[in-house]
């Protein structure tokens, strides 16, 4: 069975919207927000065989299976570098007050001539910062290798630069990160928008999915 062939339903990565929330039954958050750029607000175009929507939005519709009074605010902004998000979403986050926020991981601070990785680990510390002090868990993505920006030479070098800082910073500060860079889906042909750099929504649905699992994972571990 080729990628092409797959449906919603038969896509062995996806998980249908009552097993999703199954694994989530005991999930405690009430209030859910997302903040960063185009992967946080899950732009992507529709694939066939797959529902309309991006992955945060499918994951709160998972989410108020178990809490059907969820509050969820997204904040995202297609092309909004983490500086972007400090200066112009934090401060919504925090009126917000949510118990599970979305943190985004800088893949639009890479779109330089020469990025500076220091400024770049800096910018993401303070957004961790602030993130934590709502006091919400924190969830996060590695980017895919699928993502490639072709007239950078050294792009993949930059995207595991990147995600290796992610992962630094996540692991310090506790953030549960599903890990998208060697994600069997990034092989399939008809992954990417026409705009080869965003997952389509089949993309999305598996991505909605990972979340799922992780955040399963994470509440299985913290379980007496």
């Amino acid at each position: 069975m080729t990628s092409t062939s797959f449906t919603e339903e038969t896509d062995p990565y996806c998980l249908a919207t009552v097993d999703a929330a199954a694994l989530l039954f005991d999930a405690p958050w009430q209030r859910y927000a997302v903040i960063g750029d185009s992967l946080s607000a899950g732009t992507g175009d529709k694939s066939v065989g797959y529902g309309n929507q991006g992955w945060s939005d499918r994951f709160a519709h998972i989410l108020r299976q178990v809490r059907p009074d969820l509050a969820y605010l997204n904040t995202a902004v297609i092309g909004a570098t983490t500086m972007d998000t400090l200066d112009h979403q934090i401060d919504e986050i925090r009126d917000f007050a949510p118990d599970l926020l979305h943190i985004p991981c800088g893949a639009n601070d890479l779109l330089r001539r020469s990025p500076d990785f220091g400024k770049i680990a800096q910018g993401m510390r303070k957004m961790y910062d602030l993130a934590t002090e709502t006091g919400a868990q924190l969830t996060t993505f590695t980017l895919g290798r699928s993502y490639v920006v072709p007239v950078f030479p050294d792009w993949t070098e930059r995207v595991l630069t990147l995600n290796d800082l992610t992962r630094a910073l996540a692991a310090e500060y506790d953030v549960v990160v599903v890990d998208m860079w060697d994600h069997p889906v990034n092989s399939r042909e008809n992954l990417l928008s026409a705009d080869r750099i965003h997952f389509s929504t089949s993309g999305q649905a598996v991505m909605a999915s990972e979340m799922a699992r992780s955040l399963a994972a994470t509440l299985a571990r913290r379980t007496p």
